[in-house]
């Protein structure tokens, strides 16, 4: 049996949407894309929703709305993909990383610590879908002392007052806080619809704002969909209507607008997403952890709390008492049976440019723990209950492989 990581969602439906596409004759931004906005506006309960071209796209956009630039700093967990440090690094600021707590999510206490006048944002991670201790995040933010701290260097800055709090999940939309969606907790959160999420457009993203008062969120949409297309105060669907062909750049902008035919794909989903996608997502995380849970090497993922609950966008497996290496050779042995499966993350400080430009991983010790045993299981919807079993059987084989070749008693 041959089962891949994670394939795109692909039904009837989805095909029939992009037709519609290609049908009308419009492939750039246009009215899919206005839909998909306004799915996302009602399904997160947003005051805005701003479809971009990638995550990355959108975070660059957030951070250059808020004026961030040289000299300023953004706190980043260590434990995340490239890009949540890379959208700092192309504004011309520094990530401030730090360590992570045993769920994977960004240690607040750290935080706090690491916070000083230059600190301009908070880029926090919702790892495997779980979103972040967003309360603790909100009271540090919001603390008379750190806002003390703040010093504005531009018109948003000085009408936020403190620290910009950016959700960075790209893993996470469907996630609840509170029983509400935890898109809603920050000042801006940030969606990735890249090819393996929960939700896909090919290529994709959303920024869901939820700016306070004095902002007026309607209004920082109008400008953020001109600051997604090089300032231009028309795009081309509105320019195409009649003799509407005059338009102007209001100011210096970037291209990073989402196309309708990437639209339509995340159109046909997201309408699927909470009544079939999400559950089935949520019923393949429980038979892992039912099959699982009798073993003593099994670490269950965190995906709901009191506080919290997951998108269920990995299983994040984690297997006690191994080393990286070790987690490697099982990874080989689940492969050898037609399995394939991922890590999440290699912690950025391990990579070769940030190690380059002076971030050490002894630094972040629970970061490297936690990646040295985690292996991300598949986990979609277009797994059968034959396909989940046959994952379990080869976990179980190849995590007892390595017990007997280190010569250690396998409990059931």
């Amino acid at each position: 049996m041959n089962i891949s990581f994670s394939p795109p969602f692909i039904d009837q439906a989805v095909i029939d949407e992009v037709m519609d596409t290609l049908r009308n004759n419009w492939i750039t931004s246009g009215p899919k894309v206005k839909a998909l906005e306004t799915e996302l506006l009602n399904f997160t309960g947003s005051k805005a929703t701003v479809c971009v071209n990638s995550w990355t796209s959108g975070a660059i956009m957030m951070l250059k709305w808020f004026g961030i630039g040289d000299g300023d700093e953004v706190i980043v967990p260590a434990y995340s993909y490239c890009a949540t440090a890379l959208c700092v690094l192309h504004c011309g600021a520094t990530p401030v990383m730090v360590d992570i707590l045993d769920d994977f999510t960004i240690d607040p206490e750290l935080v706090r610590a690491k916070i000083t006048a230059k600190t301009k944002a908070i880029i926090a991670v919702d790892i495997a879908g779980l979103p972040c201790n967003y309360n603790r995040l909100k009271e540090v933010v919001n603390d008379p002392e750190i806002k003390g701290m703040f010093v504005p260097f531009s018109s948003r800055q000085a009408d936020m007052g403190r620290i910009l709090l950016i959700a960075d999940a790209a893993h996470s939309i469907g996630a609840t806080y509170k029983g509400a969606p935890a898109a809603q907790q920050c000042d801006a959160t940030i969606f990735s619809f890249h090819a393996v999420k929960n939700i896909t457009t090919a290529e994709g993203g959303c920024i869901c704002l939820n700016l306070p008062e004095p902002f007026d969120n309607q209004v920082e949409y109008s400008f953020l969909k001109l600051f997604s297309l090089n300032g231009q105060n028309k795009d081309a669907f509105a320019k195409s209507m009649g003799a509407n062909w005059k338009y102007d750049i209001l100011f210096k902008g970037f291209k990073m607008n989402m196309p309708d035919i990437c639209a339509a794909i995340g159109l046909a989903q997201i309408r699927q997403y909470p009544n079939k996608l999400l559950p089935l997502r949520k019923n393949i995380y429980q038979r892992y952890c039912e099959a699982f849970k009798s073993f003593d090497w099994f670490i269950p993922p965190t995906m709901k709390d009191d506080t919290r609950e997951a998108s269920y966008h990995l299983f994040p497996l984690r297997i006690k008492n191994i080393t990286e290496s070790e987690r490697d050779r099982i990874i080989e042995n689940i492969v050898k049976w037609g399995v394939v499966v991922n890590v999440h993350f290699i912690p950025m400080p391990m990579l070769t440019y940030f190690k380059s430009i002076g971030y050490v991983i002894e630094n972040y010790p629970n970061s490297y723990k936690q990646y040295a045993c985690e292996i991300s299981l598949p986990i979609y919807p277009q797994l059968s209950e034959l396909e989940v079993d046959f994952i379990i059987a080869a976990v179980e084989s190849s995590v007892q492989a390595l017990n007997v070749e280190k010569g250690l008693k396998v409990l059931i």
